[in-house]
């Protein structure tokens, strides 16, 4: 995939959100040793220390690899964007980030200032990519009239918006947007984390390609532009991840994907409070 700079990433990454809960580098050395090389981490997982070591253990060259990062809520504004970059950066163990992003455009439902915080903090964002700290610069969880706001008001294009995506829970207005601004859409939460697996749809056409309901979920998200970017503690589930590329699905099935039921959302939405999704109920209905 080709961000709007022109640097390319892979088809897949890899998210790091509980992916050092044992205070080891172990899972994502291990994914650097299946040949993930595009990683995303946030000040908010507290994983960004494990993701340095593992990359410098690894032997591979840093530029090898694409490392996101975010700022979280707390860490808006112009001084306080300066400080959390910072203060990635001393975690990772690295001299500069190559995506670094605001988390959520807004730190509290109802807060109606956030037109003016997310401009604050994307001005420190600027300054950070014109001192080469950060190398280029992205949102997390911005809907259409978030990232007009950025666009708009601010000098620097971003090249990555990341929001929760996945058959179920496809966000399709936000992914237009992003394709019609040249900005890459990005999936977390990719396979509605493992919630949607076991649907019917997806288990038919997964035994149909004789691949996994998870790598259905990641081809839909490659098909429609939106690079995914899934997390596993397992090799065998890494590595199949990875591999998305041997098959193509038709347009009435991706329409069909398209259209599931909502099915698997996460309750997180930027201008909402969080929803209490009762995930055992949909299971049993779906």
């Amino acid at each position: 995939m080709t961000l709007s700079n022109g640097k390319q990433l892979p088809n897949v990454g890899f998210g790091t959100f509980q992916a050092a809960e044992d205070g080891t580098e172990k899972v994502i050395s291990m994914a650097i040793a299946c040949g993930y090389r595009y990683f995303d981490t946030a000040s908010f997982y507290g994983t960004e220390e494990a993701l340095g070591r593992a990359i410098r253990e690894s032997g591979i060259p840093r530029e090898e690899f694409t490392v996101a990062t975010k700022l979280w809520k707390t860490e808006m504004g112009y001084e306080e964007a300066i400080r959390a970059c910072e203060d990635s950066l001393k975690r990772l163990g690295m001299d500069y980030i190559d995506i670094y992003m605001i988390h959520w455009p807004i730190p509290a439902p109802g807060y109606k200032e956030w037109r003016e915080l997310d401009i604050k903090t994307w001005s420190a964002m600027e300054k950070l990519y014109e001192e080469r700290k950060v190398h280029g610069l992205g949102l997390s969880n911005f809907l259409p009239h978030h990232m007009e706001n950025i666009i708009v008001n601010g000098k620097v294009r971003p090249l990555i918006n990341q929001i929760e995506f996945h058959p179920g829970h496809a966000q399709m207005i936000t992914v237009n947007y992003c394709k019609e601004k040249g900005i890459l859409p990005q999936a977390w939460s990719p396979i509605g984390r493992a919630r949607i697996l076991g649907d019917s749809l997806l288990t038919e056409l997964a035994e149909k390609y004789h691949v996994s309901e998870a790598q259905i979920c990641l081809r839909f998200a490659f098909q429609n532009g939106v690079m995914p970017i899934p997390k596993s503690s397992t090799e065998k589930r890494m590595k199949q991840n990875l591999d998305i590329l041997g098959f193509e699905l038709t347009d009435e099935e991706m329409y069909r994907l398209g259209t599931m039921p909502d099915f698997g959302w996460s309750g997180e939405h930027p201008d909402r409070a969080r929803v209490a999704v009762q995930f055992e109920e949909i299971e049993e209905i779906y």
